[in-house]
């Protein structure tokens, strides 16, 4: 299979191991290789049909489960309770009955993309060969920050995506990764995660988007949107609660109330659902008050398919059914645990089989779980299938990129040898496409006028830059917990990275070539040393400038500062950075502060005393260059918070979506107020809003406001503006945060021109979820506040809401309409 690793070649990377030999169908069994089912015409959910009637049930049932062939029992997992779950699988006797997918071809262990691709090939001609129906696998990969794969472009982490309030921006990264993906013959991709950030202690804050479910819904739906455009299932994850786990701990239980859960957590959900034909979504692992998310059928199928009209296939988060008992302990047995999966509304068993094999045949065996539920589920899988042509009569296991190496019959057949090298997976436009993403999430959040900084010695730069901190020359500091070389590749120290990763004293010495860089570690990033504390402020003394780089080491279960597994216990910088910070702010020097992070920290005095501070959530292997042209000025800083920035590291769980007395108040000693707000960013221009227009200001319960205002650059250079538009609700049946975000847009501005902005808002973005469970929009005043960021409101529209309360669905609308125009009279 793919994954079974045997022998390296001359660059380190492992070679699959060939997928030789067959397996045949099942004895005695009549072959199905042709039927209604191979008919394309036919619609997908009728030739599902025409198979299960012709299926036995451990036919049917191979369909509900994928196998990690490559996977590790011994501890090296790169999934959590990985070792604990994973058993030795006897293909031989598996597939005469098929298999519904193979996890992870390309992103358990280094292999070469060509070689993996032409591996790739041969098991599914294994897999289709060795059942009746001639199936093949549906091969599905991680592609939270580009496809997880050796050799492939490691793009910034969604938390970036999140900081460039750019959804077309981020679509377009998607397509790109989808095409790669596809490229090789994978089918689907784990992929974007809409979890809302609830507390920034969690360790995978860096997968999410951000603390508002408008912004991550947005961002959220425009990836899932450029996925599926080529030709690649999205998967929606995790549904539902996973962020506001208690304490900010991975897999904690979630105590949240109903309106939490539906107005914040739930939001972004139902947008991706209902506007980017999604085809997939995964359970959540959490419990949420006692129930975990995997036997939840009033969210699995109640809300999801019945009343959001969601079609495709629910999977399940690695080892997430087996949880329902060893973990949850709401199942005495894994065939309890597939019952309850099953009857909630789960489809797919991932990443291998462990309670949707044995376990569940045999419980359907003694009438514990009705077959019926399993005819449910495989005819989901089975019509996905169809709509991405495994089930056609012409289907060949042969990708594009190996479409010159198939044989006359499109079998795979191509040497492997010959074809290492031969396939890019980070291309010169990939790369190009990662720099602008990298770019325009580069949070400028202070400036004293020391930044930019003159690249050339005849323009002004500094003569000599001391380069200080733990992430200043460490190449892999640029990546989050889900990128290859964090992810796995780590486990193989012997083999190359695979991707050029630039230090940031590379990209800085490139940047400012006038300037002498001198460079000193200073501190580790988690170690309590402060030993290297002598040589760092010296060097500090006898620079011009002082660019400290602080921030996260990414890594899984506990071997990082921020990713999977790796839960803060307060947002203090972790190690002794901040001691090294202070004693840098000290020397005299003045400071810019760089943080390469997955979650934002307090920076104590930095936040009053530094020249600069410049926040870059994991930026991808671009990241450091986009930062070193950010400091320079040659890239104008456009980046804006997706999470709040805390004042004091103690005060979680705290975000800006919070009530009057989640605020600072004088009933508490503990003062929330963050240092920097969600959506602050600086620019290095200037920007004045005016001309506030209310055209319509009162309006029914199912009508919509009207409203307009001029934004001008009035700096030296072009910028980017966000316009960002929150809703104040003073006086509400139920307690509301006092704002929240319902829409924004970003205006790129020459120097001295102006444009004007004009939004309609729907009365129905002033829904909230009323004390008897049901969403309701209630009359009365209301703020629109036109904002450069949640503390920073620009101009206050105050209008009126008329008539009766009204209930609203799902189909209610869901965004503002935004109309721009630039205006054209001269600076």
């Amino acid at each position: 299979m793919t994954a079974d690793i045997a022998g390296t070649g001359n660059t380190g990377v492992r070679k699959p191991a060939e997928a030789t030999g067959s397996v045949a169908p099942v004895s005695g069994a009549t072959d199905h290789r042709t039927g209604p089912w191979r008919d394309p015409a036919l619609a997908p959910e009728a030739r599902a049909d025409a198979l299960i009637a012709v299926m036995t049930l451990q036919e049917k049932v191979a369909q509900l489960f994928g196998v990690w062939v490559g996977a590790s029992d011994e501890g090296a997992e790169v999934a959590p309770f990985q070792h604990d779950m994973e058993e030795a699988v006897d293909l031989d006797d598996l597939l005469p009955h098929g298999l519904g997918q193979l996890t992870r071809p390309f992103g358990t262990a280094p292999v070469d993309p060509a070689v993996g691709a032409l591996s790739l090939a041969r098991t599914q001609e294994r897999i289709a060969g060795a059942n009746r129906f001639g199936i093949p696998a549906l091969a599905h990969e991680e592609c939270l920050a580009g496809f997880a794969t050796w050799g492939a472009t490691a793009y910034p982490v969604p938390l970036s995506w999140g900081a460039t309030f750019h959804p077309e921006l981020v679509r377009e990264m998607a397509a790109a990764i989808g095409r790669d993906l596809r490229s090789v013959g994978v089918h689907q991709g784990l992929a974007p995660v809409l979890d809302v950030v609830r507390d920034a202690r969690w360790g995978r804050v860096e997968e999410t988007i951000g603390e508002d479910p408008y912004l991550v819904g947005t961002v959220a739906t425009a990836y899932v949107r450029g996925l599926e455009s080529a030709g690649i299932v999205a998967t929606l994850k995790h549904f539902a609660g996973y962020s506001a786990s208690r304490a900010g701990r991975n897999l904690a239980p979630v105590g949240m109330g109903t309106r939490e859960r539906a107005d914040i957590i739930l939001t972004p959900f139902e947008m991706a659902v209902r506007e980017s034909g999604v085809r997939s979504v995964m359970h959540a692992y959490t419990d949420t008050d006692g129930i975990p998310s995997a036997a939840d059928g009033p969210l699995l199928t109640g809300l999801l398919r019945d009343t959001w009209g969601f079609d495709g296939t629910v999977v399940a988060d690695y080892f997430g059914i087996a949880f329902l008992k060893t973990l949850h302990g709401v199942a005495a047995t894994f065939g309890e645990a597939a019952g309850a999966a099953l009857g909630a509304g789960v489809d797919v068993e991932l990443p291998t089989v462990r309670a949707f094999g044995g376990p569940l045949t045999d419980a359907i065996a003694e009438g514990l779980v009705p077959e019926a539920l399993v005819d449910r589920a495989v005819r989901r899988v089975l019509a996905q299938k169809a709509r991405l042509g495994l089930l056609d009569a012409d289907w060949r296991p042969v990708p594009p990129v190996l479409a010159g190496a198939a044989g006359a019959d499109g079998s795979a057949d191509g040497d492997s040898e010959a074809l290492r090298g031969t396939v890019v997976l980070d291309s010169d436009e990939n790369r190009a496409l990662a720099r602008r993403v990298a770019e325009q999430a580069v949070v400028l959040l202070r400036n004293d006028g020391t930044l930019p900084l003159a690249a050339n010695a005849a323009a002004g730069a500094p003569a000599r830059i001391a380069l200080i901190g733990p992430n200043a020359d460490t190449p892999t500091a640029v990546l989050g917990c889900y990128a290859f070389p964090v992810h796995v590749g780590g486990q193989y120290p012997e083999t190359p990275l695979g991707i050029e990763l630039p230090t940031l004293r590379e990209a800085c010495a490139a940047e400012f070539p006038d300037s002498e860089i001198v460079s000193a570690q200073g501190a580790d990033i988690d170690g309590p040393d402060t030993g290297g504390f002598g040589e760092a402020v010296e060097l500090a003394r006898s620079a011009d400038l002082v660019i400290v780089s602080l921030g996260d080491r990414a890594g899984l279960f506990g071997r990082g500062t921020s990713g999977e597994g790796c839960d803060a216990e307060n947002l203090a910088l972790p190690g002794a950075q901040q001691q090294l910070l202070d004693a840098l702010l000290d020397a005299g020097t003045p400071v810019v502060v760089v943080l390469l992070a997955g979650r934002p920290y307090a920076l104590g005095r930095a936040v009053d005393e530094a020249a600069a501070v410049v926040q870059s959530f994991f930026p991808g292997e671009e990241g450091t260059r986009a930062i070193a042209s950010v400091l320079s000025g040659r890239t104008e800083p456009s980046g804006r918070l997706p999470v709040s920035v805390p004042r004091h590291p103690g005060s979680q769980p705290s975000t800006y979506l919070a009530a009057r007395l989640g605020h600072s108040s004088d009933v508490s000693s503990v003062d929330p107020t963050p240092a920097f707000g969600f959506g602050h960013g600086l620019t290095y221009t200037a920007f004045e809003w005016s001309d506030l227009v209310v055209e319509r200001g009162r309006a029914s319960t199912e009508g919509q406001f009207r409203l307009s205002c001029t934004v001008r650059n009035t700096g030296a250079r072009e910028g980017t503006e966000v316009v960002q538009v929150y809703l104040h609700d003073p006086v509400a049946s139920v307690v509301q945060p006092v704002r929240r975000l319902i829409g924004y847009v970003r205006l790129v501005l020459d120097p001295g021109r102006a444009a004007r902005v004009r939004v309609t808002v729907p009365a129905d973005l002033a829904s909230f979820t009323g004390r008897d469970g049901r969403r309701i929009v209630e009359p009365g005043d209301l703020e629109l506040l036109l904002s450069a960021s949640c503390t920073d409101a620009r101009l206050v529209a105050r209008v009126t809401l008329t008539g009766p309360v009204r209930t609203v669905d799902h189909t209610r609308r869901l965004h503002m309409s935004v109309a721009t125009e630039t205006l054209t009279e001269a600076p």
